[in-house]
């Protein structure tokens, strides 16, 4: 653990608290009696991601002797540091516990993992909102629309799959045109087409076919025309939080 970080994680009282609340920092305030979780993510106001350092397993409960739901690496299937988005911390036992979003079938999966297996906090404002019956795409910053666009997504064969997700990297580079200049990766995975390399996780990227846009179109990504992906890019961070319905 990080001096920073130790000392984040140790801070104890009301004065803290208070001051977090006033002042908008993004530390971590442990409750004095560790019974209820402290809220750390609420999308499109203020919400944590961090860097897995080590690999960990998630597990039902904040203990080690929960049953495990999900291993999670270091590193992504496309080979970029891999991060979680942090909903509550509590302490058990004089150790902090961290309830994340997993990258893991059922959709809307959560575990609990040490805190120290991560690194320090990433605070973000965003929250991007996608409607599969409107096919559109908004990005709020702090409340505030501040994106808007006109998107494809699966057949209905290929759904994209609806809740709760986070965007956990950002790829470019693709030899492949489909793709477009660039794509945003989540933890959300496709249902259906589970034999996919790295197991059907769904994408948010640009596109050669603008003229299929918006529609029903993908296999279960989330296309966008390429000058509105470039526009999304300026605007939206990792780690942001992303609500599919």
């Amino acid at each position: 653990m990080t001096a920073a970080r130790g000392a984040s994680d140790i801070r104890r009282g009301g004065l803290t608290a208070v001051l977090v609340m006033l002042l908008g920092l993004s530390a971590e305030v442990p409750s004095a009696g560790a019974a209820d979780p402290f809220q750390l993510s609420e999308p499109g106001k203020l919400s944590h991601w961090a860097f897995v350092e080590r690999t960990t397993v998630a597990r039902t409960h904040p203990r080690h002797s929960a049953r495990a739901v999900s291993r999670l690496a270091t590193m992504t299937p496309e080979r970029t540091q891999n991060l979680v988005l942090a909903l509550e911390r509590v302490e058990v036992q004089g150790r902090l516990w961290l309830r994340v979003r997993l990258p893991v079938l059922p959709n809307g999966t959560t575990g609990w993992i040490p805190r120290d297996h991560v690194g320090s906090y990433h605070a973000v404002r965003t929250h991007l909102i996608v409607d599969t019956t409107k096919r559109t795409a908004r990005l709020e910053r702090s409340g505030r629309t501040v994106f808007r666009a006109r998107i494809g997504v699966g057949k209905p064969r290929w759904p994209t799959p609806h809740g709760e997700f986070f965007v956990r990297n950002r790829l470019r580079g693709f030899q492949d045109t489909t793709y477009g200049p660039l794509a945003f990766g989540t933890n959300a995975r496709s249902a259906v087409l589970t034999d996919w390399p790295g197991g059907g996780f769904i994408g948010i990227h640009g596109t050669n076919q603008p003229g299929l846009l918006p529609g029903r179109v993908s296999h279960g990504c989330i296309r966008m025309r390429n000058a509105d992906i470039l526009r999304l890019d300026r605007k939206m961070p990792v780690g942001t939080p992303l609500t599919v319905r």
